[in-house]
């Protein structure tokens, strides 16, 4: 983030960003200010406001205009099974490490800041494939209800299912004219909720939590708050998974360990 003098040259960028925590509890100085800010000037222009002030005053007035800021901040791009190496390691290394020994396995699995459902809705189909997937409880949450809505909609452009294996893919979708629709009984599996990660309170004793290409776009203050809060949330033995650009080089701090490439195990 900018020093903060640099910021108040700008007093009516500055301006939108304490109304939006006011009225949202969204807190846009907890993001990488330079890169923000510029995403959020192109939706401004676009949309033909002069101004921060204005596009504001639009936006609590216009819940579509509003979701639409919600999606330019959250960076809504996903796909399934992306990075498929990872998931090979989650699949085949990582699952099996958090089962227990003997007796039914119940997981709890946390798919955080999940967009438009192709991280859990991949984590429900390799659950699905090993059987562990109606013992298991998903969660899923995102802050842009816009997102979830679409994730809760289960349908997407076959670009999103490029890295799926071919085998699944066909298990799993089925077309629907332009699109793909997501299995319905393998999408009810999933517990999408709404959560503002920086501001929420989290759930507790999950075995996993997902978390992929959404820390790259906090400040260092506000990941540091998230990999404390992650690490609270997992049970001693759990694992967080991040994303490729997403490397924790000091887990210790944080009472993790590393248990694979961008998989760390929080410390018993």
């Amino acid at each position: 983030m900018l020093p903060e003098e640099q910021i108040q040259m700008d007093p009516d960028y500055l301006g939108f960003i304490q109304s939006i925590k006011k009225s949202t509890g969204i807190d846009l100085a907890q993001y990488k200010e330079a890169q923000m800010k510029r995403r959020l000037t192109t939706l401004r222009n676009k949309n033909g406001f002069p101004s921060f002030d204005a596009f504001y005053t639009a936006m609590m007035q216009s819940k579509p205009l509003f979701y639409e800021f919600l999606d330019k901040m959250t960076i809504n791009v996903s796909e399934f099974w992306r990075n498929p190496n990872r998931w090979e390691v989650l699949r085949d290394k990582v699952l099996p490490s958090l089962l227990p020994e003997s007796g039914t396995p119940k997981l709890r699995i946390w798919s955080a800041a999940c967009s438009t459902g192709e991280e859990p809705y991949t984590l429900s189909m390799i659950l699905a494939e090993k059987g562990l997937l109606h013992s298991t409880y998903l969660l899923a949450s995102d802050i842009d209800e816009g997102a979830l809505a679409k994730a809760a909609e289960g349908k997407y452009l076959e670009r999103s299912l490029k890295d799926v294996p071919e085998e699944i893919a066909k298990k799993y979708f089925t077309q629907d004219g332009a699109m793909f629709r997501f299995d319905e009984k393998v999408k009810k599996a999933v517990n999408f909720k709404k959560q503002n990660l920086l501001l929420d309170k989290f759930e507790e004793g999950f075995d996993l939590i997902v978390c992929r290409n959404v820390m790259i776009y906090f400040t260092e203050e506000a990941k540091h708050q998230l990999y404390h809060k992650f690490a609270g949330a997992l049970r001693p033995g759990g694992i967080l998974f991040v994303g490729s650009t997403e490397q924790i080089f000091s887990p210790s701090q944080y009472g993790f360990e590393s248990a694979d490439t961008f998989f760390y195990r929080k410390k018993a």
